[in-house]
């Protein structure tokens, strides 16, 4: 049955990079929903790197792979792998076996520690806070992110309206290098923010749109609680 189609409900409308069941319920139920918590933004961040110069299909079939080998992308966990660690994930076929990529990991975990230490050290950059939508946005790596969520999205009608990249995704990458970030360029920087709701890059008649309930049908963002 041809996706959005058949027996799916007249509104459903699918993407064109939609070609699959394992795309569709990515995209029904995750792409552009907001992510928020320590883990599951480190699982975002390295994800994107591993997918860089490849498609995210790759990566979303060999996603349960990577979340066994890599410790569900736990910093405190991950953090004590060793070089015969990585020699080890450099001979499993399940993953995307790349030296580079999965040193970054790594890395990147080891940041995601660095940054909540600073945020429970007072670093008021890296405090939580509430989203519009009232989702509470974790101290630390997740705080770091979402301080680029931009004033007004996008309102696309067909997927050439999408940027591959914006001013935004572009100062997020000098940012995140700048701490000791690895493998996020403004191109993986502006997929992720598409990905976990920063950015609504649903085309304006997907039944997706506006899920991550931060901004009006006009594409601006809306209040935060506290300005209520």
């Amino acid at each position: 049955m041809a996706i959005g189609t058949g027996d799916h409900a007249p509104r459903e409308k699918y993407p064109a990079w939609v070609r699959n069941d394992l795309e569709r319920d990515y995209y029904d139920t995750e792409w552009g929903v907001p992510v928020t918590d320590e883990r599951g933004m480190l699982e975002r961040v390295c994800l994107e790197g591993f997918q860089s110069g490849l498609s995210w299909y790759t990566v979303l079939v060999k996603r349960p792979a990577f979340r066994e080998l890599f410790a569900n992308f736990v910093p405190d966990a991950l953090v004590k792998f060793t070089n015969d660690d990585v020699e080890r994930l450099l001979q499993d076929e399940r993953i995307i076996r790349n030296r580079l990529k999965i040193q970054a990991t790594i890395s990147n975990a080891l940041l995601t520690i660095e940054l909540r230490d600073r945020a429970a050290a007072g670093d008021t950059s890296l405090a939580g806070f509430y989203l519009p939508n009232g989702q509470w946005v974790e101290p630390g790596l997740p705080a770091f992110i979402w301080s680029f969520l931009p004033e007004r999205t996008i309102t696309p009608r067909e997927l050439s309206e999408v940027p591959a990249q914006d001013d935004v995704s572009a100062a997020m990458a000098k940012a995140f290098k700048k701490l000791g970030g690895k493998f996020l360029g403004p191109t993986s920087c502006y997929a992720l923010m598409c990905a976990i709701g920063m950015v609504d890059a649903h085309l304006l008649d997907s039944h997706r749109r506006g899920v991550m309930g931060l901004f009006d049908e006009n594409g601006r963002l809306l209040p935060s609680p506290k300005a209520l």
